[in-house]
């Protein structure tokens, strides 16, 4: 694994844990002594979200996981509960077992288990996944989930 601080190749795995579907490890740069996290997943099916505009692109669970994350900025969310978020809505949307999927699949089962997880984030999210535009687009999302 390479270094995100030093891009040595070189380093001990510290701490190795099992979360759901992953695997997550604690490791520590031989050359800087940095230490890092990795994840590892079991890879799964390939399929390709259409967007709002029409285009297709391929799913990549670093884009869902960086937009779950950005919701979840300066929140108390911890990596954890994120990566067990994407986890069910990558399995979920697995399960689904198309070739093409809808950004608004997506957008809902992620907006579904941010309301579980926090309204703040899942205001966050639904706000631009929604495209809102005033103030008063926010008034749907209330009524939707209290």
């Amino acid at each position: 694994m390479i270094c995100p601080s030093c891009k040595e190749d070189n380093d001990k795995v510290i701490d190795t844990r099992t979360s759901g579907d992953s695997v997550r490890r604690r490791r520590e740069c031989l050359n800087c002594s940095n230490r890092f996290t990795t994840y590892e997943y079991v890879e799964k099916l390939a399929f390709s979200v259409v967007k709002r505009d029409g285009r297709r692109e391929n799913f990549t669970r670093e884009k869902l996981t960086s937009g779950i994350r950005k919701a979840c900025v300066k929140r108390p969310i911890s990596s954890e509960t994120i990566e067990e978020i994407v986890n069910t809505v990558e399995n979920e949307l697995v399960a689904l077992g198309q070739q093409e999927l809808s950004f608004q699949v997506i957008g809902d089962l992620v907006m579904r288990e941010l309301a579980k997880t926090d309204s703040v984030a899942y205001v966050r999210f639904a706000s631009v996944y929604k495209e809102f535009k005033e103030v008063g687009d926010f008034t749907i999302l209330f009524t939707q989930h209290g």
